[in-house]
């Protein structure tokens, strides 16, 4: 519902202008609009974002899914960013499951990616696998469209549309390049050796045990805890790791620090030849997997290191393999969402809203760090984080009514069963409803347990359908409320929350109709739409 540079949204959508786009592409009379550039906060500054019109954000989700089932089966297994089935959870479990061994990390950042991406190179990379002039014509006007901000005409030399829902395609389309840069060179070149040697010094220690008494063989165990079993300086011995999110990008390598800045050399002036892309010498760092820790996807990663833990068969189970941790900043940001002087807070906004609705507020915003965050080892961490909104959540509740957070947490306190069998308190408020199970909404009430081998879905996977409900009402071509089929075309609400009841008012019909069946879209006629829109009576034929 968003415009674009025009008035046009998905409201008032119809087979005729999808004709009309049909006609316009057939006759080679379509041209692209400009999108409309604003801009959105983050962490440093701000990010540009495109909006393009209603029309051409069609055309480009058509373009999407044709390109996505061609190239899809072509991208490199290394690549986790914008691919159905794939995310943020697949790529830190592969790490967390195959890097074991690893000294140091790189880290990369290109800067500026998605404003750099190269027309011409972009169009050649295209070019190798599609051989349809007209349609490869089609995107480079799309690249070249232009933006409008502040109402003056921009062009676009170089870089993709962010806000485009074909822009995250098309850059990882870029980057399999550098994918295959890293699987066909770099990882060969830099991996050698079946497995490493052993270690003097421990092979050394365990000669001597055959000689000792009982309790020397006990003083020879603890040296040997601290020891590693195999030599990590074999210098026959190289293991190079490649994984991709998009624009952020992670080597773990087996091997010194020397080498690692070579790669990292090797990686800038390839990027820069092929692709003319250029790391950020701030943001890409060499990192020891041991002393220290990379970032990566909101994750700390470092290579675990214990010698007190010992697994069946005296075998030290930790050593080498990689874990996955909740940074202290990462915490600590969250909390001060909810705190003022160091001191948990209430929010003032959420005054208006029902204690139903402030409930599920804050437990959303709970279930989505601790659903991110469940594959660290350090997940029981979001306790302090727990409690810190709980206790903004009582005294946002507390003020509201004008009582105390006693009196909220005695009205409001319950237990719940979890899954793995534990009872856990919470907070727990019901909304009851005539003739219909109640709604409940909960703070709370989640076990901080890590699971790393969960389906952690942070990004699903959407179910392709050949036609959806929405496109078999529209091709009846009749209005839903007065059976006429002349100029049908669709009516949007923005959230079903839009049709209740407000100020006591008599509800419209049709929005009796959208609330019964659970809808959004209600497909009508020009004559119906435009009285929905201006509260004119409407023409009704149908029943409820």
């Amino acid at each position: 519902m968003t415009k674009g540079i025009t008035d046009e949204t998905l409201d008032a959508m119809s087979r005729r202008k999808i004709k009309q786009l049909i006609y316009e592409l057939r006759q080679k009379e379509f041209r692209w609009t400009p999108v409309r550039r604003i801009h959105i906060p983050k962490k440093k500054g701000t990010r540009p974002l495109g909006i393009p019109t209603w029309r051409d954000k069609l055309l480009q989700e058509v373009i999407r899914s044709l390109l996505e089932e061609y190239y899809e089966p072509q991208f490199s297994t290394a690549s986790h960013g914008f691919r159905p089935g794939r995310g943020c959870h697949t790529a830190l479990q592969h790490i967390q499951g195959t890097w074991t061994g690893t000294r140091c990390f790189l880290e990369g950042d290109i800067s500026k990616y998605f404003d750099t991406i190269n027309h011409d190179i972009l169009m050649e990379i295209l070019g190798k696998r599609i051989r349809d002039p007209r349609f490869l014509r089609l995107l480079r006007e799309l690249l070249e469209a232009g933006y409008l901000e502040d109402w003056k005409f921009h062009l676009t030399l170089s870089g993709t549309p962010q806000g485009s829902v074909l822009s995250p395609l098309l850059a990882n389309v870029y980057l399999n390049e550098f994918d295959q840069y890293g699987e066909r060179i770099l990882i060969p070149e830099y991996t050698r050796g079946e497995t490493r040697r052993g270690n003097p010094a421990y092979r050394s220690l365990i000669n001597k045990m055959r000689y000792t008494t009982v309790q020397g063989k006990q003083a020879i165990r603890k040296q040997m805890r601290h020891l590693p079993a195999m030599d990590p300086h074999d210098p026959s011995y190289r293991r190079l790791r490649f994984i991709r999110y998009a624009d952020d990008w992670l080597v773990g390598y087996d091997g010194t620090r020397q080498e690692a800045e070579e790669i990292k050399r090797k990686i800038g002036v390839w990027l820069q030849e092929n692709l003319k892309l250029t790391l950020s010498e701030e943001k890409t760092l060499i990192t020891h997997a041991v002393k220290g820790a990379a970032r990566f996807l909101g994750y700390e990663i470092v290579n675990q290191q214990y010698n007190a833990h010992i697994y069946k068969g005296r075998r030290r189970s930790l050593n080498g393999t990689i874990g996955l941790r909740i940074p202290n900043d990462v915490i600590e940001k969250k909390c001060n969402q909810y705190q003022k002087n160091g001191k948990p807070t209430s929010r003032p906004k959420l005054l208006e809203d029902d204690d139903f609705s402030i409930v599920e507020r804050y437990q959303q915003e709970y279930r989505g760090m601790v659903q991110y965050y469940l594959l660290a080892y350090n997940v029981g961490r979001l306790n302090k984080l727990r409690w810190i909104a709980q206790q903004s959540l009582m005294k946002t509740l507390a003020s509201k009514h004008q009582t105390s957070v006693a009196a909220m947490y005695a009205k409001y306190s319950a237990k719940i069963q979890t899954p793995e069998g534990k009872t856990l308190k919470c907070l727990q408020v019901t909304r009851e409803r005539k003739n219909k199970p109640p709604l409940i909404a909960r703070f709370g009430g989640i076990s901080l347990i890590r699971q790393p081998r969960a389906v952690l879905n942070d990004k699903p996977y959407i179910h392709k359908v050949g036609r959806t409900e929405i496109l078999r009402r529209l091709l009846a071509d009749k209005c839903e409320l007065c059976d006429s089929t002349e100029n049908v075309e669709v009516h949007h609400v923005r959230k079903l929350a839009d049709l209740k009841d407000k100020g006591g008012r008599e509800i419209p019909v049709w929005k009796k109709i959208m609330a019964t069946r659970r809808r959004k879209t209600l497909v009508v006629c020009h004559e119906c739409h435009m009285n929905n829109t201006y509260g004119r009576p409407t023409r009704l034929k149908i029943l409820l």
